[in-house]
């Protein structure tokens, strides 16, 4: 019942969203006075979302199928556990630097080509995972694997801004993005639906193949912006132009200020730390949480498709409301980035706290309901990372800039399914591997808190100005 209604409060701020866009009216801004747009309804950039939000419907349903068929490769393969984390790992040497080659080439040829073959090349090697037959050749695979989904991150925060107001951008990013949980969702039942039938090869696949129709859609419907595509209307342009603030360009800005610049900023950095913290929850939830409550929990196949599914559903709902919540504070406060700072610190410190003690509940209901509020939390902040860039960096650099510390952040990918392995093998503590990544989580929440200020962004604007 609490689902349905949180479902239903969902549905209904997404309504009013989609309403405020339509409604013609000024905008006060710190710079310009925005006029309105013609009284032609602007819907595009909802359609846009959808495929965006299908996209990485899929992102994370062919990522989470890794773990959820974990037990059975581990065992099929005879692999230990520092050998899994190392084939998880592997996913992220590719997927971490393409992350910031994704999202240079969007700024060089648009989201719209690199977005469409990436999902063409991940799902390629989404189906290729049924031929792992040893370490060596499964490592291989999830390695080339990591090249096409490294892009999504960047890529879809570009998209998201080419098309949104900045009014929405956090509302946007909650909602595509939030499609991520979705995938896991979606992909924990269905894999295991999936090895139900066959085995854990045919579902890889299935996702395989899924990818490679919905890449096609993803061409046959997306375009960069609203001025190149044949459906738009004048109001999908004009409001697209909307800002609340204008980007921060260098002070002696002559006409591009260079990557260097944003990536030097200190709440940028802050901001790579604490999406680094985020990202270390989330993908040691992601390899070793269905390998958990199968091993301690006891918990079988059919259980863990409703065990491994909860966590991620709630996980939609914190994305999407962590979206609207911020852009709400932004508007209000006519601060986005201290609102989205505020959100981010608020949403870690839950995620640790409960993290921290998952082993410490006695029943494994009461340990996926836990885990259930971690993700919820976790996901609060998910588009907030994205937003503060979307605020900060116009648009010609944007993709670049978020590739850059989307790339920090996944380095957490590579580090840490393999610290988990380790712990496990040498210990068998499951403890101290949660208390780890709960105490790398609170470091971003120190970081954000003290450099995700305005008033820290002009001193570092002043220091350059001075330098130049």
């Amino acid at each position: 019942m609490y689902l349905q209604i949180t479902v239903y409060c969902l549905y209904q701020i997404v309504k009013r969203e989609i309403n405020q866009g339509d409604n013609a009216m000024s905008i006060e801004t710190a710079d310009n006075k925005v006029k309105p747009p013609s009284q032609n309804k602007a819907t595009l950039r909802w359609i846009i979302l959808g495929m965006t939000a299908l996209v990485l419907v899929l992102n994370y349903a062919d990522r989470a199928a890794l773990g959820v068929a974990g037990p059975h490769i581990i065992k099929d393969l005879g692999l230990s556990g520092t050998q899994f984390g190392l084939i998880a790992s592997a996913f992220f040497f590719s997927y971490s630097p393409f992350c910031f080659i994704g999202g240079w080439l969007s700024d060089k040829y648009g989201p719209r080509t690199v977005m469409g073959i990436a999902v063409a090349w991940w799902s390629l090697f989404t189906g290729l995972t049924a031929l792992g037959s040893s370490f060596v050749l499964m490592f291989i695979i999830r390695f080339l694997f990591g090249f096409g989904e490294g892009p999504q991150g960047a890529v879809s925060t570009k998209t998201m801004h080419n098309w949104f107001p900045q009014r929405q951008m956090s509302t946007a990013m909650g909602l595509a993005q939030g499609a991520t949980p979705l995938g896991g969702a979606i992909g924990t039942p269905l894999v295991v639906a999936l090895i139900g039938i066959a085995d854990w090869r045919w579902s890889f696949v299935v996702l395989g193949i899924i990818g490679i129709f919905i890449a096609i859609a993803w061409f046959a419907v997306v375009r960069d912006r609203p001025d190149l595509h044949p459906w738009a209307t004048q109001r999908d342009i004009d409001l697209q132009r909307e800002k609340l603030t204008q980007p921060i360009l260098s002070a002696d800005d002559k006409g591009e200020p260079s990557l260097g610049f944003y990536c030097r900023m200190p709440v940028l950095l802050a901001t790579s730390v604490a999406f680094f913290g985020y990202g270390w929850v989330l993908f040691t939830f992601l390899t070793w949480f269905p390998v958990y409550l199968s091993e301690v929990r006891g918990v079988d196949l059919k259980g863990l498709a409703f065990a491994g599914s909860l966590p991620w559903v709630f996980g939609v709902i914190g994305f999407a409301s962590g979206g609207f919540v911020s852009d709400i504070l932004a508007r209000r406060t006519g601060k986005p980035i201290g609102a989205r700072s505020a959100v981010i610190v608020i949403g870690l410190v839950a995620t640790a706290i409960q993290f921290a003690f998952i082993t410490y509940v006695a029943t494994t209901l009461s340990a996926v309901l836990l885990m259930s509020g971690v993700v919820f939390s976790l996901y609060i902040t998910g588009a907030q990372y994205f937003a503060i860039i979307g605020d900060i960096v116009p648009s010609r650099r944007l993709g670049g800039v978020m590739g850059y510390v989307h790339a920090i952040a996944n380095l957490s990918g590579i580090i840490s399914p393999v610290v988990a392995g380790e712990i496990i093998d040498r210990t068998g503590n499951w403890t101290l591997v949660f208390f780890t990544a709960a105490g790398i989580c609170l470091l971003g929440c120190i970081l954000v808190s003290f450099f995700g200020r305005e008033r820290k962004i002009e001193v570092y604007l002043k220091r350059n100005e001075s330098k130049s």
